[in-house]
């Protein structure tokens, strides 16, 4: 134990428990161990922050966490809907990870996903009813992802041409995109005077996976091929060993050639279309119509699925399910605590995993 000097040549006292805290834990840390570490610690800070807030309510916390685990693993609906929540918040997740891998914070996968869904109802529309599904499902899911694509290469065209701030052009841009939605919506798609467009084609229809009823639909094999993906030119490729590089210290990957500004515009395209993929979990999987608002709030908590994967693929995947699960487990418990409560823990999670970086850099270093 290391000791601090003492005022006025006293006897040194031992260092503040904040201090020796972390020495007491210390481990050599390998890079996948301290994305681990930082990930538990920010889960579990998050539980502790969540458990303070349901007793503020007036509730015992670990009766709620109960009712919340065994009322969503004994129901198969509320089972099949963390699943279906998961798969929109795997593929914002992963669009998210991407661009943080490269050094940006895409926090327009809102605006991207909105894209995506008005652009897949639009051309599943468009298809006439007798197009098979082997033509219909892939081109929904080319445009969508093409529109998806569409706004992050202006997030990433700025970015490199002028030196526009990610954060700020994409919060714009989601702004931009939501007004042109509900322009489309109430001028070519909406019918009925609702808020519902034309169903798609049969054939661009996802099949549900029959779970409970639930809006559990096949296009979670789209989340899984693209984390496959993800995971493979991350992990084994010469292009994501550059993205990764500009990421960590763009003027090292300059000094060996890259071009910095290519690779932004490129990785906030492959960003965009990820997130315009989710639109298949909402528009062929479940709703089969556009709808005004039609996954709101998924690109958003994109974010938080991102930082508790801390980037990797597999965590992003971890991360989706849990906060999958946190969204279907609300309902299990809606007539216990308040579902306020519930929808603040996404963001409780993004806070905790940011405290908790500066924490196991410490742990690290002692």
């Amino acid at each position: 134990m290391t000791a601090r000097p003492a005022p006025g040549g006293a006897a040194p006292g031992p260092d503040p428990l904040w201090v020796r805290l972390p020495q007491a834990f210390r481990i050599p840390f390998s890079g996948m161990r301290r994305e681990i570490a930082t990930a538990v610690i920010g889960l579990l800070a998050s539980i502790a922050i969540g458990s303070v807030l349901m007793l503020i309510a007036g509730k015992a916390p670990g009766q709620v966490w109960w009712a919340m685990l065994s009322g969503t693993v004994s129901d198969p609906s509320l089972l099949g809907q963390a699943l279906y929540k998961a798969t929109g918040l795997a593929l914002t997740g992963l669009a998210v990870a991407l661009a943080l891998d490269a050094g940006l914070f895409n926090i327009g996968a809102e605006g991207q996903l909105t894209a995506g869904v008005v652009v897949c109802a639009l051309v599943g529309t468009a298809l006439p009813a007798a197009t098979p599904a082997a033509i219909a499902v892939p081109v929904c899911l080319i445009a969508a992802a093409a529109a998806g694509a569409l706004i992050g290469s202006v997030i990433g065209v700025m970015k490199a041409a002028r030196g526009a701030h990610e954060v700020i052009t994409s919060f714009m841009l989601n702004a931009i995109v939501s007004g042109l939605a509900l322009f489309l919506g109430n001028r070519v798609m909406f019918r009925n005077g609702t808020t519902t467009g034309a169903p798609i084609a049969p054939g661009a229809e996802l099949p549900h996976l029959g779970i409970g009823g639930s809006s559990a639909n096949a296009s979670i094999l789209v989340a899984v091929l693209a984390v496959a993906v993800v995971w493979w030119l991350r992990a084994r490729s010469t292009w994501g060993r550059t993205w990764r590089a500009v990421g960590q210290s763009p003027d090292a990957a300059r000094t060996t050639g890259t071009s910095i500004g290519k690779v932004q515009v490129l990785v906030m395209i492959g960003s965009g279309a990820l997130a315009g993929l989710a639109a298949a979990n909402f528009v062929m999987g479940n709703k089969h119509a556009f709808e005004e608002g039609l996954g709101r709030g998924t690109g958003f908590t994109g974010v938080a699925v991102a930082l508790l994967g801390r980037m990797h693929p597999v965590g992003v995947v971890i991360a989706a399910l849990l906060l999958g699960f946190l969204s279907s487990g609300g309902v299990a418990v809606s007539d216990v605590v308040p579902k306020e409560l519930v929808e603040m823990l996404p963001g409780v999670v993004v806070l905790a995993v940011a405290a908790a970086v500066p924490l196991v850099r410490r742990m690290e270093a002692a």
